[in-house]
């Protein structure tokens, strides 16, 4: 789901794309801060990335730039309906905001304790609320969601089971290449999916607050 506008007046496309744009550095923040846990385990798409990354060189992010770009070829090979500006800077933006955040190296290291259960939940959290704020922008799904949604219209599955097929042979791929998978792996769809859900609903009210003009829902 994503919202868009009626109208984009110059005061609706400059909150649009602030939402949009803190959105994904937030969720670069919150990926680089589980990725300084992974031996706790991560979500697929970051499983598959990591063990691409310790397998063939290059960071993280890099991988996860890739990796979102070759989603997008697919998904317009298949269809366009889901593809747009929002979701080529999404492929190329989160990446590098994470690699950023693990540069710096002010993110917390593992320290194989009760701690790093504790920094997990709040790059979940994170991570959930920056993608309800930059769908709350309407600018676009990002690459994996559009290729979710783009296997789920040519398969006639729900969403949700095109969800669960995509991500359960991401996974395997992760595993199969050696990625950190853990309890937590499988956790993260019942902890991030009601976060994101919740955070969207906050931010499309806060926009439409700070808009001239209602935002119409719409199902993308």
């Amino acid at each position: 789901m994503a919202l868009s506008s009626g109208s984009d007046t110059l005061r609706n496309w400059v909150i649009r794309y602030t939402f949009f744009f803190l959105g994904l550095v937030l969720f670069g923040l919150g990926v680089g801060i589980s990725v300084k846990v992974r031996h706790l385990g991560l979500h697929p798409w970051d499983v598959l990335n990591v063990a691409i990354s310790e397998r063939f060189g290059w960071s993280i992010g890099t991988w996860s730039v890739l990796v979102g770009m070759a989603l997008i070829l697919v998904s317009l090979f298949i269809s366009r309906k889901y593809v747009n500006i929002g979701t080529f800077l999404n492929a190329l933006l989160i990446g590098p905001f994470m690699d950023f955040f693990l540069w710096l190296d002010i993110l917390p290291e593992a320290t194989h304790t009760w701690l790093d259960y504790v920094w997990l939940l709040l790059a979940i959290l994170v991570t959930g609320m920056a993608g309800g704020l930059y769908v709350a922008g309407g600018i676009g799904a990002g690459p994996r969601d559009g290729f979710m949604l783009t296997i789920s219209d040519r398969t006639k599955l729900s969403v949700s089971k095109a969800r669960m097929a995509v991500e359960s042979v991401v996974l395997v791929i992760g595993f199969l290449l050696g990625g950190p998978i853990h309890v937590v792996t499988f956790l993260y769809t019942f902890i991030l999916s009601p976060v994101f859900q919740v955070s969207l609903k906050v931010f499309a009210r806060l926009r439409e607050a700070l808009s001239e003009e209602r935002p119409e829902e719409v199902n993308v």
